[in-house]
């Protein structure tokens, strides 16, 4: 008896695992339009690595073609100057090259500097609005709320003020400056998951004598740094890619970044026409290492958006 129940409940676990491999409408189409999006998501990186690596004069020749034309390297040449002027005005280019390692630098620089400044005073703003009582408390936290509404491009005029007036138009710590120190998306990230930390842990760490900002740094801090680095490698990527407002404030390749130095690169383009192979190797050059930091990082920053309870 035990027998055949064992060979009837084994035949339903084979048929149903038929079934769930059985190709269904809704399945087949579930897939062709993960497929498309996917096609759609990465097409633009593709073309861009085609454009890169062909020929000006092979593009011009034959610009829909879906595979590299007369395949080289000469348009990272000249993004890293390693082409004579004769050599990048015969290939089409204008004889111009970004100074790519001291763009690298800037823009390091400036990453490093907003990540860290942003990072460390949106948890501590963040903490305060989560755990701290005091007037206003939640008044002033509907007002940081309020502004993720406001356009970035409203704040560009006073901050350029604000920075010509102290003297720091042209240089790195300038074009750092305005998102330096916290952002109402970083103080609302933190300040969620600050707010699921069990509030007997801080409140046997004040028994046992420790102050507000011991818990702080030496409890709390270290119980999120899971979101931490979440925020901080969103914050780097973001101001990594930032243009516009250090295209505004930078007039120098002192403070000039990768980004802006693609912008640059393009505008030498010579008269007749755009050095495409080169433009296409500079923007490469500027986004590829922020996509291998997001490849590389991607499972922790979806994991820790789950843990703030962000939906």
């Amino acid at each position: 008896m035990s027998t055949a129940t064992t060979a009837t409940a084994s035949a339903r676990t084979a048929q149903d695992a038929g079934d769930s491999r059985r190709l269904r409408p809704g399945r087949i189409a579930a897939w062709v339009f993960m497929i498309l999006v996917l096609i759609i998501t990465l097409l633009p990186f593709y073309w861009v690595l085609r454009t890169a690596l062909s020929s000006n004069a092979g593009l011009a020749s034959d610009p829909t073609s879906l595979l590299p034309v007369d395949t080289n390297l000469r348009g990272f040449a000249r993004v890293f100057g390693m082409q004579s002027t004769e050599e990048a005005m015969a290939d089409g280019g204008s004889g111009a090259a970004i100074n790519f390692w001291l763009y690298l630098r800037n823009s390091v620089v400036v990453a490093t500097l907003v990540t860290a400044g942003q990072v460390f005073f949106s948890a501590m703003a963040a903490y305060s609005f989560a755990r701290l009582r005091w007037k206003g408390r939640d008044a002033v936290f509907s007002i940081f709320l309020a502004a993720l509404m406001v356009p970035s491009i409203f704040t560009l005029l006073p901050n350029f003020v604000l920075v010509k007036e102290l003297g720091l138009i042209d240089s790195l710590l300038g074009v750092a400056l305005p998102t330096m120190f916290m952002t109402p998306f970083a103080v609302f990230f933190l300040k969620q998951f600050f707010m699921n930390i069990p509030r007997e842990l801080e409140e046997a760490a004040l028994l046992d004598g420790a102050s507000k900002v011991r818990v702080f740094f030496q409890l709390i801090l270290p119980m999120a740094k899971a979101p931490i680095t979440t925020l901080a490698i969103i914050t780097y990527i973001t101001a990594w890619n930032d243009y516009f407002w250090p295209l505004l404030v930078s007039y120098t390749d002192s403070s000039r970044v990768l980004t802006v130095a693609v912008a640059v690169f393009k505008s030498q383009a010579p008269t007749s026409g755009t050095d495409w192979s080169g433009l296409m190797a500079a923007t490469l050059v500027a986004a590829l290492p922020m996509l291998l930091l997001f490849m590389a990082f991607a499972r922790r920053i979806v994991n820790s958006i789950g843990f703030t309870g962000i939906k």
